[in-house]
């Protein structure tokens, strides 16, 4: 009789779990952990570019939008990217263009800067930026490069060039960008390794090789302090899944273990370097007409950071489904 009831919990159990193994449970997982704080990304990810896009919307109504129109050569225009620098905490500030981030750490020895979006704006977003907000553009001693993408390496060459910058880079994304035959390339210089801590002055970074949106996507940790009280963020370093089921599913494996390591630090903020996914479109206003003693709305809790990487996660797995 034993031995019957514990197969029957055996397959009772595994049915449950194939219950929850579909695109849609997937997906049911992602939105609600998306709540109303990552509706973009929670729409990004589950239905944006990716793999598997027809099965993972299949019957929740969304629709496949138009191709995007190629881009002219050359610059867009300023009046299309420009957005002006903000003091995010006390030692954290905003320096990017209105979808692309630079998150700038100062420390009692120089300024750490997380990616340095495209070489035609990083000048006046980050070198203009800097010395609106009364700091020295001259003491950027660090760009730690969240991956090989024009829109966040771009600008290291620029940085490097003026200021003698010390670039950051896996060193799998690093060979990526050894292959770029187009655009403004950083010189080789610092190669990261998994877990590596990276300390200037009063201030430690903590690197992690997450792969998967590219071959050695970097997340970080960092602390900040916000009115003097001490806090930690944490940054997923690659939101964008690829077209095949390898990359994806290392995408997934690489949420799965940031996910852990935010949880284990008690990181209560969540941040990306693009403007719709962590809510930088909607903070960054908000921090502007901010009044002494209010909340900072980059402060949301290691719960909620937690459910940024669970849609993302969640997403990647409803879509990895939709692979032949």
């Amino acid at each position: 009789m034993r031995i019957e009831l514990g197969l029957l919990l055996a397959v009772s159990t595994l049915a449950a779990q194939k219950a929850n193994d579909t695109p849609d449970a997937h997906i049911a997982a992602a939105k609600a952990a998306a709540g109303d704080d990552f509706q973009n990304l929670f729409q990004f990810q589950c239905y944006g570019p990716g793999p598997g896009r027809q099965r993972a919307t299949a019957g929740t109504g969304a629709q496949r939008g138009p191709a995007a129109a190629p881009r002219p050569p050359g610059p867009p225009d300023r009046s299309t990217w420009y957005a002006e620098p903000v003091k995010v905490f006390d030692n954290l500030y905003f320096f990017g263009q209105s979808e692309y981030s630079v998150w700038a750490i100062a420390t009692s020895q120089g300024i750490v800067v997380l990616d340095t979006i495209f070489d035609y704006s990083v000048e006046d977003e980050v070198a203009a930026g800097m010395k609106k907000l009364g700091l020295d553009p001259a003491n950027i001693k660090y760009a730690i490069v969240s991956h090989a993408h024009p829109d966040h390496d771009g600008g290291a060459r620029f940085l490097q060039d003026h200021y003698g910058t010390r670039v950051v880079m896996s060193p799998a994304d690093w060979d990526v960008l050894d292959k770029r035959t187009s655009g403004t390339k950083p010189k080789r210089d610092i190669e990261a390794t998994d877990g590596q801590k990276l300390t200037l002055g009063d201030t430690t970074l903590t690197l992690y090789i997450t792969p998967g949106h590219t071959p050695g996507t970097i997340s970080t940790l960092f602390p900040v302090k916000d009115n003097g009280t001490p806090h930690l963020a944490a940054l997923w370093g690659g939101v964008g899944l690829n077209p095949d089921r390898e990359r994806v599913e290392l995408y997934i494996r690489s949420a799965q273990r940031f996910s852990g390591i935010v949880k284990q630090a008690g990181a209560d903020i969540i941040l990306t370097n693009h403007t719709d996914w962590d809510r930088s479109k909607i903070n960054l206003p908000m921090l502007a007409k901010r009044v002494p003693g209010s909340p900072n709305p980059y402060i949301v809790g290691n719960a909620k950071a937690l459910n940024f990487l669970k849609v993302a996660e969640e997403c990647a797995k409803a879509r990895v489904m939709g692979v032949n």
